[in-house]
């Protein structure tokens, strides 16, 4: 019977002593979540953390000037990659990011529509200019160097691959998430091109509110 007792008992300390070490993870977790001013508005898992995304760039401007990211983010911004020549995908994207920006202005919140071109052999700032300058008057088109334009894309670990530039009409393989980027946070979230014009200024309005 003793033996029986003692059994019992270390099994309620060993069952204590889990129940403690769950608390304690569950806290750690609750204590890292509290740490992310925008835990509330996330709805992605990023590998490596926010911070792995993101950073200085130097690129062209439509009118020719070289700015950097600092020139460019000076509000929240939806940064796309894309091209210009894009026979389908980068159009309606862009237009539904145009589209966000305009649904978050009606509810007093400025976001600036930015798109980056991996295609810098035919994007020249003047090719730039026309594609932006159709989607949205607030929009802005930045291209580069090749090696301007891959430095950024990889800054942002997106993907992309000229096909045979022989053909006058070639195509750019490439990654289709927008990118929320904060001046004072850098970037913050990113979004898949599902998402409609609402459901996008929607979570955008979630960040900008909690960066308030």
């Amino acid at each position: 019977m003793t033996r029986v007792y003692a059994i019992s008992a270390v099994a309620l300390i060993v069952a204590m002593l889990v129940a403690i070490a769950v608390m304690i993870i569950l806290g750690e977790r609750s204590e890292i979540a509290s740490d992310d001013p925008f835990g509330q508005c996330r709805s992605t898992q990023i590998a490596g953390g926010a911070g792995s995304i993101g950073g200085p760039f130097e690129l062209v401007n439509a009118d020719g000037d070289t700015v950097t990211d600092a020139d460019v983010i000076t509000e929240p911004a939806l940064i796309y990659f894309g091209y210009t020549f894009c026979p389908d995908v980068c159009p309606l994207d862009t237009v539904r990011n145009a589209e966000a920006v305009d649904i978050l202005a009606e509810d007093g919140q400025s976001v600036t529509p930015v798109f980056i071109s991996v295609d810098p052999g035919r994007d020249t700032p003047e090719v730039i200019d026309a594609f932006v300058s159709n989607i949205h008057p607030e929009m802005i088109g930045l291209t580069g160097t090749p090696e301007q334009t891959h430095a950024a894309s990889q800054a942002y670990r997106t993907y992309y691959r000229i096909h045979d530039t022989d053909d006058e009409f070639y195509l750019v393989d490439h990654s289709t998430f927008t990118y929320l980027v904060m001046p004072e946070h850098g970037f913050v979230e990113f979004f898949r091109r599902e998402l409609s014009p609402a459901q996008m200024a929607e979570q955008v309005s979630c960040f900008v509110e909690a960066a308030s």
